[in-house]
């Protein structure tokens, strides 16, 4: 294949990448934020773009963050490219502060419990509810019965309360990256702007020169 590595990750050096990209979260954030600002749209439609992916990223719906954010970026059109990079935003340094603020808001919200010394084990709960989703897809096949515990404990202790606390805070952060990136997109692409053409400008002087030199050394010569 063209694009196969030519030497494969291996499993773990994958999920350590996940963690802790090569070059660092610095380095990430700085490709992240190049290739925003050279999406070839209009400032205002990128900028609608970053807020809807960051906006998806205060969401639970992990796994479908990329999906999220296309149908978020439509729905405000905004450049759905801009929001896939986006959610990036939501990175393994910032999910813990924002599953933490996502769920203690949504349970207030909810009026319900929220033990924050009990937040160690949301491992634990999606563990369950993975298993219970194991369980139940092979009950179809056997005489096995279904199993809704983990599930039911996982949609009313994390997935629900995240849900609805996710929304107000990641309205805010979409809202407020919108308003930060889009004047500073506008000036990147009217300074990239005036670069090529200040660059066409001298190909152009450089080439109406030289004919000009040909024609000099045409008139002497004849």
């Amino acid at each position: 294949m063209v694009f196969k590595r030519r030497n494969p990750r291996s499993y773990l050096r994958i999920i350590a990448e996940a963690l802790w990209p090569r070059g660092g979260w610095t380095r990430a954030f700085h490709y992240v934020k190049h290739r925003v600002r050279r999406l070839p749209d209009r400032a205002d439609r990128i900028a609608r773009g970053v807020g809807a992916g960051v906006f998806i990223s205060f969401t639970p719906l992990f796994g479908l963050h990329f999906i999220g954010a296309a149908l978020a970026a439509k729905a405000v059109r905004g450049n759905i490219l801009a929001a896939l990079l986006g959610t990036f935003f939501g990175n393994p340094l910032t999910f813990p502060f924002i599953a933490f603020m996502s769920m203690k808001l949504g349970h207030l919200i909810l009026g319900t419990d929220f033990d924050e010394t009990q937040h160690a084990t949301l491992f634990g709960k999606f563990a369950d509810a993975g298993k219970d989703l194991k369980h139940n897809f092979v009950a179809i096949f056997t005489p096995e019965t279904t199993r809704w515990h983990g599930l039911y404990n996982f949609w009313n202790e994390v997935f629900l309360p995240y849900l609805v606390g996710g929304l107000l805070p990641g309205i805010v952060a979409g809202v407020v990256c919108y308003y930060l990136s889009e004047p500073l997109i506008a000036a990147y692409q009217k300074h990239r702007r005036k670069r090529l053409k200040d660059r066409f400008e001298k190909l152009k002087a450089k080439l109406h020169a030289r004919v000009e030199e040909r024609h000099e050394q045409a008139e002497r010569e004849s």
